[in-house]
């Protein structure tokens, strides 16, 4: 049992740091990330001027952490098996097998993300699977709808299918080894996890998914509209009526000298029509400008292309004494299909873009995009769009030419859903290397004891000498938001740990749940790290109840080893509403309500519980 502990000033410091850590994650009044920071600073300041909580000559340690280095070449792996363009392979292998039946496409597409999901991170997995969940919906007319929650889902259950498949689990074993240095004197050690120790209940959690999607979750999802053969070219206007309910058109335009709009800008001309007409290119003194700037003024002569609706555009011609040309001459190249069109880009959680709006950034003048609409939860927005701050997952239906689309696919502040359009192939004669330095990697983790993230950064490294990545794309691929969140959390672990607030909590809690049965408690924990997964970062969650856990269940007289890996198999139970990373990824390009979330994800947060405590005590 526990030794019977007293509140400590020390531990009353740790747990007004936790109370503080807890409102910052919740209220969002800063990001998850600089939260962590803050908490950072303030333990080490704390501990140099006040009271040692931590070490603070190790302070920084987090940084080079088995965990943030593990973390760090997964993800540039996963970047290089994006480069070999194995994703829109992988798209045509579903559909030849699957054929274009729901039922049948749901599992192989969940199956297949869950498998990837497990051995990177699975926002990474899940953003990998956007363009190929656009590409299957365009070519078999299934709604975005009906795919992306069951394909969101499983690539979160399929990080619980390895030991490197979720930021939780690599952290993990750093935080047994940590708990192991406090254990009281006479305790066994608890050993470490090995890659596939997990896989079993991975496994059932990844079947638990499909089944419930394949026979139950279907009928709770919502309809959507069909996607018809429009998304990147043909016939663009089209794509932007069925997914959007947008009316509009490409209309090309003579301004003569007399015309009111001679001296006008663009952002003047868009803003007297509400928006309700685009300017996606204009020629006049020479000048061929394709999602002109805000600030370009039309002269006499001007041809303008304009993207809006045949009542709004004649009425605008009467008003305006311009003249409407039958069809496209002037910009028949620059705008025909082959060349430009209509795309849907998502802004992902990582991106640097949330909080600013379209005309802090100048969308056109830095990325060359003219943006028609914004869909957020379920609502499409076409006016004052400059004013709208951006948010994760909302989605931007925007047109431009096919060479800025691809620049954007590169650009870690967008994830372009819209693959179907003409550019150019990414390294598929990579693949083979892309393919052997994986291998390389899995090997050394199998069938070593080589610590884990050399053996990760081993395929990592292959990436670049061989070129699969160049060392600045690999950079790129790294989410820092994700580094710097898990690194300054460490030094929290450690001193809730070795303060011995986690002895102190799991003592009172102990108190209160006197005679729950061991099964008991190791499913309160998992509930416990299920609500707190909801309202702050996976990684936040674990630091915070790994120690309690392991202090919950030395008390309790049951295995802390198998208890701090409830905790890290059940922070990966975040279906209820959109606050993981990959629901708010997929919320946009499927046009999801919270609503959604809550009627398909309810039941599959409690299959969750049952199903992970259920093998975890079977398995273990």
């Amino acid at each position: 049992m526990i030794e019977n502990l007293i509140l400590t000033q020390d531990m009353m410091m740790v747990l007004g740091i936790l109370g503080f850590t807890v409102f910052l994650f919740i209220s969002e009044v800063v990001r998850v990330d600089v939260a962590a920071i803050i908490v950072m600073v303030i333990i080490g300041v704390v501990s140099y001027f006040f009271t040692p909580l931590v070490d603070i000559n190790h302070l920084f340690d987090g940084f080079s952490s088995n965990a943030v280095m593990s973390i760090i070449a997964v993800m540039i792996i996963g970047a290089g098996l994006d480069k070999t363009g194995l994703m829109g392979t992988l798209a045509g292998h579903i559909l030849r097998v699957g054929g274009r039946t729901e039922k049948r496409i749901i599992p192989l597409v969940s199956g297949t993300v869950a498998i990837i999901s497990s051995f990177m991170q699975n926002v990474g997995a899940a953003a990998l699977f956007l363009p190929v969940i656009s590409r299957i919906s365009t070519r078999t007319g299934l709604p975005m709808s009906r795919l992306m929650m069951p394909m969101g889902f499983c690539a979160i259950l399929g990080g619980t299918v390895t030991m490197i498949g979720s930021s939780p689990l690599i952290l993990l074993n750093d935080l047994i080894l940590t708990s192991n240095r406090s254990l009281p004197a006479g305790i066994e050690q608890m050993a470490t996890f090995d890659l596939f120790d997990v896989t079993p209940v991975g496994l059932a959690l990844v079947a638990t998914g499909i089944a419930y999607f394949v026979f139950i979750g279907r009928r709770l999802l919502p309809e959507g509209k069909r996607k018809s053969e429009s998304g990147g070219g043909g016939t663009t206007m089209q794509y932007l009526r069925e997914t959007y309910g947008l009316s509009g058109d490409l209309f090309e335009v003579e301004v003569p000298p007399e015309s009111p709009l001679v001296g006008k800008t663009v952002e003047q001309v868009e803003f007297s029509t509400d928006h309700k007409l685009l300017i996606v290119a204009m020629r006049g003194n020479r000048k061929q400008l394709v999602s002109p700037a805000r600030d370009v003024e039309i002269v006499p002569n001007t041809v303008i292309a304009f993207i809006g609706a045949a009542e709004e555009i004649g009425e605008f011609a009467v008003r305006q004494r311009v003249k409407i040309r039958p069809d496209l001459s002037t910009f028949a190249d620059i705008l025909a299909p082959a060349q430009a069109g209509v795309s849907d880009i998502v802004i992902p959680p990582s991106s640097k873009l949330i909080g600013k709006s379209m005309a802090d950034i100048r969308m056109r003048k830095s990325y060359g995009i003219s943006v028609l609409a914004l869909h957020r939860g379920g609502e499409t927005k076409r006016t004052k769009l400059g004013d709208i701050k951006f948010q994760a997952g909302d989605t931007l239906i925007v047109h431009t030419q096919w060479e800025d689309l691809a620049r954007l696919q590169k650009d870690r502040n967008f994830v372009v859903v819209t693959t179907d359009f003409p550019h150019e192939e990414l390294r598929p004669h990579k693949v083979s290397w892309a393919l052997v330095f994986f291998a390389v990697a899995l090997s050394l983790v199998l069938f070593t004891d080589l610590r884990l993230s050399v053996a990760l950064m081993v395929g990592a490294v292959g990436m670049v000498i061989s070129g699969v990545l160049t060392i600045d794309e690999a950079y790129e691929a790294v989410s820092w938001k994700t580094v710097f969140l898990l690194a300054s959390l460490i030094p929290l672990g450690l001193a809730v740990e070795g303060t011995g607030t986690a002895r102190w909590i799991a003592q009172q809690t102990l108190e209160l749940l006197d005679g729950m049965p061991i099964w008991g408690l190791q499913a309160a924990i998992g509930l416990l790290a299920t609500i707190f997964t909801l309202v702050m970062s996976n990684v936040g969650a674990t630091v915070l109840l790994v120690p309690l856990a392991v202090n919950i269940a030395l008390g309790a007289g049951a295995d802390p080893r198998i208890f701090a890996l409830t905790v890290a198999i059940c922070t990966s139970n975040s279906f209820l509403i959109p606050t993981h990373q990959v629901n708010a990824l997929i919320m946009g390009p499927a046009g999801y309500k919270v609503t959604d979330f809550m009627r398909a994800g309810g039941l599959m947060t409690v299959l969750f519980l049952v199903v992970a405590i259920a093998m975890l005590n079977l398995v273990f």
